[in-house]
């Protein structure tokens, strides 16, 4: 039997003997009773075992050190007039193993900094079982939503020769021989560590309408901020014979699915993390699923922003025009504090945006969105295709794409391409959201960034 267990059946389980195994959070021994704080890893809730001593194997009971593991057994007592709703009065514990006396986690609190540097202990805690709990649901969810609707999971590549984004911060592949010597010519070619999956997965959306991508990406990006990881992972669906009003809808109904899901299912653990890491976290994940989003044009945006600065607010960059890269303080001010809820930002300038979105009627703008939501700033970008060749050449000269590497996505467009839309979601971006967790590193079981390779 386990703690999820227990906590789901203690009234069908009250005064029935039972046994568990888990680990020792804290045991404090008293004159005439003693307490054993237990958890075994199955539930963020802990199980309180009462023993005395008169019970079986009490003096090496006593002994056991935090983290240590135990065998339990005893009765379930309900105990409604008590913090917690049950406990149990242990008859038997058997130390299985013997924690050190110097095991790190001995406090109840530890900085998340510290706690960085034990990646292989801090998924015992409370806030870490929290989020990786949360972290694992999610992902479930990402799936059974996309299944749910038909779409095909698709795996691509991660060794590539194309770099989506055209940003050049990319890891190259190379190889080393028996002399420690490297090299480059595996493939003949240049290779890297993919950015995004979503070029390969146009290619499946034309086989199949609707595919979803959910792997690992790289950048290397020598960057030290908060939100910033060398690896990570995205969810990037494409849909054929879409346009970005239909890519809107779908990311909506995603969002609402997740956090649906996991209120449903998670409210333990998104209790805990409100109290823990955001008071408002819990409200927020609640607005998701009961409020619309707004929808507003990127020169909407900017005129808005503008007005606030002209009623005088400030920001750290207060030059704001058309052609503007919006910042996070602008993408937050627009959802937090103009609009109060999640916004779509739409037709953003083409120069600001990657070479595959589809150009606009207007000749400035393309057919992309950002989802900008409270607290974060954007969540989710996407866009609409561009399907025609012609246009995509130019636009791909224009950013310095080697088309020549790049010529079977191109050539797409010549075999019956119509049009296809899709987005890309930062998965560690999301739990950062779900979980109301201020730094990348604290949702990534073991981060990589840079000069931190230490797992």
């Amino acid at each position: 039997m386990d703690v999820k267990q227990i906590y789901k059946d203690y009234e069908e389980l009250k005064n029935q003997n039972i046994s568990i195994t888990g680990r020792v959070r804290s045991n404090r021994v008293g004159k005439a009773v003693s307490f054993i704080t237990l958890n075994d890893g199955t539930s963020i809730n802990d199980l309180q075992i009462v023993y005395k001593e008169t019970i079986s194997n009490f003096e090496s009971a006593k002994l056991a050190r935090v983290s240590s593991i135990v065998e339990i057994t005893g009765q379930i007592i309900v105990t409604p007039d008590k913090p917690q709703p049950f406990e149990i009065a242990a008859s038997n514990i058997v130390l299985l193993d013997q924690a050190v006396e110097d095991y790190p986690l001995q406090k109840k609190e530890h900085s998340l900094e510290f706690l960085r540097e034990i990646a292989q202990l801090r998924a015992r805690t409370k806030t870490f079982s929290a989020i990786f709990r949360i972290r694992s649901a999610a992902a479930f969810a990402i799936h059974s939503f996309f299944q749910k609707r038909n779409f095909v999971y698709v795996n691509t590549p991660i060794i590539t020769s194309n770099d989506a984004e055209g940003a050049g911060e990319i890891f190259a592949v190379v190889t080393e021989n028996n002399e420690h010597k490297l090299t480059s010519d595996f493939f003949d070619k240049k290779a890297n560590l993919t950015v995004s999956g979503q070029l390969n997965g146009e290619a499946f959306a034309q086989a199949f309408r609707k595919i979803y991508t959910f792997g690992p990406t790289f950048r290397a990006e020598n960057s030290n901020t908060s939100k910033h990881a060398a690896e990570f992972w995205m969810i990037e669906p494409e849909v054929a014979f879409a346009d970005l009003d239909e890519i809107i809808l779908l990311i909506k109904d995603m969002l609402k699915f997740i956090m649906s899901y996991l209120l449903d299912n998670y409210i333990d653990e998104i209790n805990f993390l409100t109290e823990q890491n955001n008071k408002e976290l819990l409200s927020r994940l609640k607005s998701i699923v009961d409020t619309d989003f707004a929808t507003i044009t990127y020169s909407d945006a900017v005129g808005l922003l503008q007005n606030a600065i002209k009623n005088g607010h400030n920001f750290e960059d207060n030059d704001i025009t058309f052609g503007t890269d919006l910042k996070t303080e602008h993408e937050r001010y627009l959802c937090e504090e103009i609009l109060k809820q999640p916004v779509f930002v739409t037709n953003y300038p083409g120069d600001i945006k990657a070479f595959y979105m589809k150009q606009n009627s207007d000749g400035k703008t393309v057919a992309a969105v950002d989802m900008l939501v409270p607290g974060i700033g954007e969540l989710i970008g996407g866009s609409q295709r561009e399907d025609d060749y012609q246009k995509l050449m130019e636009r791909s000269k224009k950013f310095n794409i080697n088309t020549n590497d790049l010529e079977w996505y191109l050539e797409l467009r010549k075999f019956g391409y119509y049009k296809s839309s899709g987005f890309g979601l930062g998965f560690e971006r999301l739990v950062m959201y779900l979980t109301g967790t201020q730094n990348i590193r604290d949702v990534i079981p073991y981060p990589r960034t840079p000069k931190n390779l230490l797992f």
